[in-house]
């Protein structure tokens, strides 16, 4: 084969020629036709055993020639990639293909290329790091949401009230015909709760236990279809209402749900989480910073495939975060069954899979810059951190992420310290004290 006309576009994409020369070419023909002829009927001919200049003689030589194209094609893409030293990204695209009078096979390949990074300013950055204090009323906070947690049950005999959860049957009908979806029986409905459709809840409210009540409710106009805008009836009837009665806040309830044996021990420890959790919070949204600004800094032209690539690898993750893990699905039917059209998609995914695609390129310039280099310590280091926080064993980690993956992560972890390590921290107090004179300067003329 032979490598001709590369030409690099200005929209990072790159087109390139390679040349297939005639016994190449002769050979996939040659195998389009042993893969074909068991379908072609030649009259005079046993079915599948039509010679193929028989067969070429009766279509044309060009009979061949696609099925000949998808056999030679891939090869000869991974001859000119190579030949041309390029990095590319996406699928290829065959933009042109003839075949000479000598039988020689001529392909034209359209690709993106692998963007090249001019970095910036990566190192001394500012930032804001902000990390709000635990008070009291933090740490009281969250002990209550351990107590609603572990709260129980407990039925009362009254009217209904906000909070309380009601048991109920309910049948919707519209235009005295019930309708899908519309019914069930011993439901358990938290009022307050907003889960039902608007002004449902508010009704059931007053009502005593044993009561049997018709609801009108209107459903919003952005409702499913059959339903939208529509006037509906809800027969309803009160089962029994029970509400949450929280546990004690004493040592007893510390020892039931902890490993201390006081309440004063037990709210410490929270107190401890909830530092850690907001230092953690605040280290990440001290990084994000950096890293925007690095990005922001760096000039790269990214091909739109990546940013698509990056669509469709988060939205897959996110459906099989939720059971929908069928990687058969077309990225099409997937947007269209999570409801997003390409407005949406634009909207709600495109700016985060933008971002990541520009921290990665950011990084694995810095990488390279810097020239990260992972030793086996390293490696053994961060597997074993990993694993932990993971809750699985050193060789599990290994084995499902394999070497490769696992320096490329720890390199990228590398190059993100880098940029966080000589970062210049700070205070969101003092940024505050520097915008107030400025606009008591601004107001001083005005007055």
């Amino acid at each position: 084969m032979l490598l001709k006309n590369v030409e690099k576009k200005e929209d990072n994409t790159v087109v390139f020629q390679v040349e297939a020369e005639k016994e190449e070419f002769e050979k996939a023909v040659q195998s389009a036709y042993l893969k074909n002829r068991g379908q072609i009927y030649i009259p005079g001919f046993r079915k599948g055993k039509a010679p193929r200049a028989v067969i070429e003689g009766m279509y044309g030589h060009e009979v061949f020639y696609q099925d000949a194209l998808d056999i030679i094609a891939p090869d000869a893409f991974e001859f000119g990639m190579k030949e041309a030293d390029l990095k590319l990204v996406g699928s290829p695209s065959i933009v042109d293909f003839n075949v000479t009078d000598d039988r020689t096979a001529v392909f034209s390949f359209s690709c993106g290329l692998y963007p090249e990074v001019t970095l910036g300013q990566y190192k001394g950055l500012e930032a804001v790091r902000s990390e709000l204090p635990v008070t009291d009323e933090d740490v009281q906070s969250e002990l209550d949401s351990v107590r609603r947690r572990n709260a129980r049950k407990v039925s009362v005999e009254r009217e209904a009230q906000i909070g309380d959860t009601a048991n109920i049957d309910y049948e919707g009908l519209l235009d005295d015909v019930p309708f899908d979806g519309g019914t069930d029986k011993g439901h358990d409905l938290e009022l307050g709760s907003n889960s039902f459709v608007p002004g449902f809840e508010e009704q059931i409210v007053g009502m005593k236990i044993g009561e049997e009540k018709e609801i009108d409710i209107t459903f919003p106009e952005d409702y499913v279809e059959d339903l939208a805008g529509k006037a509906v009836v809800f027969k309803v009837k009160l089962n029994s209402l029970t509400v949450n009665e929280l546990p004690e806040a004493d040592d007893e309830f510390a020892k039931d749900v902890s490993e201390f044996d006081t309440l004063e021990e037990y709210k410490a420890d929270l107190r401890k989480t909830i530092e850690q959790r907001r230092k953690d919070q605040a280290d990440g949204a001290f990084r994000t910073e950096i890293i925007s600004k690095a990005v922001d800094n760096m000039s790269v032209a990214i091909p739109e495939v990546m940013i698509r690539a990056k669509e469709e690898e988060m939205l897959r993750n996110y459906a099989a975060n939720f059971g929908m893990a069928d990687r058969d699905m077309s990225f099409e039917d997937l947007c269209k069954m999570m409801g997003l059209d390409e407005a949406a998609l634009n909207v709600s995914v495109r700016p985060g899979a933008e971002f990541q695609v520009k921290s990665d390129l950011l990084l694995e310039a810095v990488i390279k810059a810097e020239d990260i280099q992972v030793s086996e310590e390293d490696r053994k280091e961060y597997v074993e951190r990993i694993s932990s926080n993971m809750g699985v064993k050193p060789e599990q980690l290994v084995q499902y992420f394999g070497d490769e993956f696992i320096d490329n992560e720890l390199r990228k972890e590398k190059a993100t310290n880098i940029l966080v390590d000589s970062a210049v921290v700070k205070e969101a107090e003092a940024e505050e004290a520097k915008e107030e004179p400025a606009a008591e300067a601004k107001e001083e003329p005005a007055e």
